[in-house]
């Protein structure tokens, strides 16, 4: 997915991190407190980085995964995580966990939550009118990019590489989040946590949209799991949640509220 706006260009940046690229795209407010507030920002996705990676043997979440520290002597980012992907787990019905393998995995909360983290604390700065990150490919976007012009979102085509199959708009909303789950770039990497292997699935992509980056990161992965019949009825369930559904047989379904985001 890509953001963009024909906007005067405000402070950008990109960081490689946590296995893919971070972009940021901050608009309004003093350069020099922003460019302070972003280095705090890819400071907070190194750390992350550093607790939670499975690759890493040494981040804290590999340590605990062996019984060698307890979530209480864990920092306390990996409480909250590990609290969100309860809750994560819940209003899936068990669809997103974080336990298939045998011991805690969160990487399947941890891009979503440490961007809308990123993109909160810039957003915070004063005089800040608009932040997007993007956290490969799943954006967390807070305010506008100008007062006449909100952001934007490019969803990829997975049947059709080099076009997009919608374009979601903020329009209206002072935050807005989009993530995709699907094999279209990563392959059957999805797993389905009734089994621990990958999910067999009618679906080639899920995109879902809601205000907040942690929990949609989450509901597409669940909700590619499921199925396109099982996920379209769940995924209508939640409250300010829209989705694109697209099938191995090239076919779209959307949730009733979908079209009101797209632009």
């Amino acid at each position: 997915m890509t953001a963009g706006d024909a906007a005067p260009a405000g402070i950008r940046h990109a960081e490689e991190v946590m296995g893919t690229v971070f972009s940021f795209d901050v608009r309004g407010g003093e350069p020099g407190a922003v460019r302070a507030t972003l280095g705090e920002a890819v400071a907070g996705l190194h750390r992350a980085d550093a607790l939670f990676s499975t690759y890493r043997e040494d981040s804290e979440v590999s340590r605990l995964a062996r019984g060698e520290l307890t979530v209480a002597r864990c920092a306390p980012e990996v409480a909250e995580v590990l609290e969100l992907a309860a809750e994560a787990e819940r209003v899936s019905d068990g669809w997103f966990s974080t336990r298939y393998r045998g011991s805690v995995d969160p990487t399947g909360i941890v891009k979503g939550w440490a961007a809308e983290r990123a993109a909160r604390l810039l957003a915070a700065v004063d005089g800040v009118r608009g932040v997007s990150v993007n956290g490969g490919g799943d954006v967390q976007m807070l305010g506008a990019p100008d007062p006449q012009r909100p952001w934007r979102v490019g969803v990829a085509d997975p049947v059709r590489p080099g076009g997009l199959a919608a374009v979601i708009s903020a329009a209206g909303v002072a935050e807005l989040s989009v993530a995709t789950s699907g094999t279209a770039e990563r392959g059957a990497h999805i797993v389905d946590p009734r089994t621990g292997k990958p999910a067999v699935t009618d679906l080639v992509a899920v995109t879902v949209v809601g205000p907040r980056l942690t929990w949609v990161d989450c509901w597409a992965t669940a909700a590619f799991a499921m199925g396109s019949r099982a996920g379209l009825a769940w995924l209508e369930s939640l409250p300010e949640t829209e989705a694109l559904l697209i099938t191995a047989g090239d076919e779209v379904r959307c949730t009733g509220g979908l079209a009101a985001r797209l632009g």
